[in-house]
């Protein structure tokens, strides 16, 4: 038997079918769907349809037929830098490049292998792919993740995300001059119609707001500080684009080839969030890694 509590933000008010798909990428929505015609799945011990809409806390239980093989996370030695730790969190500076957690193409690898690798008690609320994941940013995007090593911890982390108390604070070089010092994007978020790989501001979408400040302009690219109140898929990519100064580097949403940046160049620099236990604010922050410094310095110059 596996149980998923819904606990990551971005989950919440989609489809059961999709959501477990999406949470678990080694399930095809199909599969799940079988499941659930099979009276496989329950939410909170009840039975559901495949539009069954998930709420933040449900608890998802699933009999996983014994043919379908769950994910097998080998813990690897990956030297992460650990920013901060004690008995039921920690704070983890995720570098660019690197996966989350494993999926189908991305078994090994991952910030969860070198988790597993450095830290054996992680909190099990998000299935066995995602021990202590509370949140998750890109793969192409560096910086700070907290992660829980306990269920208590996990759900108190999960309950700031959505009470928006947690500090997250992005750095973006995007496109474009800024003019203005500072603004708000208000505007919801939802799968692109056109193109299901991508996200875009629909009528339709999750509420989803950005804060952004001007740090420092270099003629046709602008450095901004970007701070979440919410926390959609690729929120600062599809805002950002949709003012019309998109990321640069980004492969999804920016002009393709304008800067020499394997990804989006963005750094999420600032996390802060209160102690599950302690009940004491806690606020983490990782310098720019060197290649975000190199481009800057090179725009400088």
């Amino acid at each position: 038997m596996t149980v998923v509590t819904i606990t990551i933000e971005e989950f919440a008010g989609e489809r059961i079918d999709k959501a477990l798909s999406l949470m678990e990428s080694t399930w095809s929505r199909s599969q799940i769907s079988n499941w659930l015609d099979e009276s496989r799945i329950t939410v909170n011990g009840a039975g559901v349809k495949a539009k069954y809409k998930v709420k933040q806390g449900d608890v998802i239980e699933i009999n996983v037929p014994d043919e379908v093989e769950e994910l097998e996370i080998i813990p690897e030695d990956l030297n992460l830098e650990i920013v901060y730790e004690d008995a039921d969190v920690l704070v983890v500076n995720k570098p660019r490049g690197m996966v989350v957690h494993p999926a189908p193409g991305h078994t090994t690898g991952t910030l969860v292998n070198g988790l597993m690798f450095h830290c054996k008690d992680l909190s099990g609320i998000n299935g066995v792919a995602r021990p202590g994941i509370v949140h998750r940013i890109d793969k192409d995007t560096s910086g700070l993740l907290m992660v829980a090593k306990n269920d208590v911890a996990h759900e108190s982390l999960v309950n700031q995300l959505v009470e928006k108390s947690v500090t997250r604070k992005y750095t973006a070089l995007v496109h474009g001059h800024i003019a203005h010092e500072k603004g708000t994007i208000d505007a919801p978020i939802g799968r692109d119609q056109k193109d299901r790989q991508k996200q875009a501001v629909v009528d339709n979408g999750k509420h989803a707001v950005t804060h952004f400040q001007v740090v420092e302009r270099f003629g046709d690219f602008t450095l901004v500080e970007c701070r979440l109140e919410t926390g959609r898929t690729h929120q600062i990519r599809v805002h950002m684009n949709y003012i019309g100064y998109p990321l640069a580097g980004d492969p999804k949403y920016g002009p393709k080839k304008t800067i020499d940046f394997d990804g989006q160049v963005l750094h999420a620099g600032v996390l802060g969030f209160i102690h599950p236990v302690t009940k004491e604010y806690l606020e983490f922050e990782a310098p720019l890694p060197a290649d975000f410094v190199e481009v800057l310095d090179a725009l400088r110059n």
